[in-house]
């Protein structure tokens, strides 16, 4: 990748996937993705080829091995900030219970909001509300983005 990539870029390519059905493992705009899909889907429009294959995993593949997995990716692949760092652009990852691995990831697409895709529904963006916050684990940034 030459020169960088913007903020503005990233926020954009996720809304592009909005509307894009839920799908266990997938990562096709309109077709389907999980919320690792999305990312994955974001990481390919903006900066080019994923860089490592990702495993098969089931939906409980965080519960089952204890251990911080998406987070382990996130630094071998982003680089990390704070999550109170966090801006539009930025990868956000949460955990559903405090004793849990973090597995389910966001893209922030300003301060109050991020896109994202879970079971059951269509990629969307939804408020960063109250209920995120408390459950968000870690943050990162896409490798060279400008602001």
């Amino acid at each position: 990748m030459s020169g960088g990539v913007a903020r503005a870029a990233i926020v954009a390519a996720a809304r592009g996937w909005i509307g894009t059905p839920y799908r266990h493992q997938a990562s096709l705009k309109g077709i389907g993705c999980d919320c690792l899909g999305l990312v994955r889907g974001v990481w390919r429009e903006v900066i080019g080829p994923e860089p490592e294959a990702v495993p098969p995993y089931t939906p409980d593949w965080a519960e089952a091995g204890l251990r911080e997995m998406m987070a382990e990716a996130g630094e071998r692949h982003f680089v990390r900030i704070a999550p109170a760092d966090a801006g539009a652009g930025d990868v956000l990852l949460f955990r559903w219970r405090a004793h849990l691995p973090a597995k389910h990831a966001a893209i922030m697409t300003n301060a109050a909001g991020m896109v994202h895709a879970h079971d059951g529904a269509t990629v969307a963006e939804v408020p960063l509300s109250g209920w995120w916050r408390r459950h968000l684990a870690f943050a990162f940034r896409f490798p060279g983005v400008t602001d």
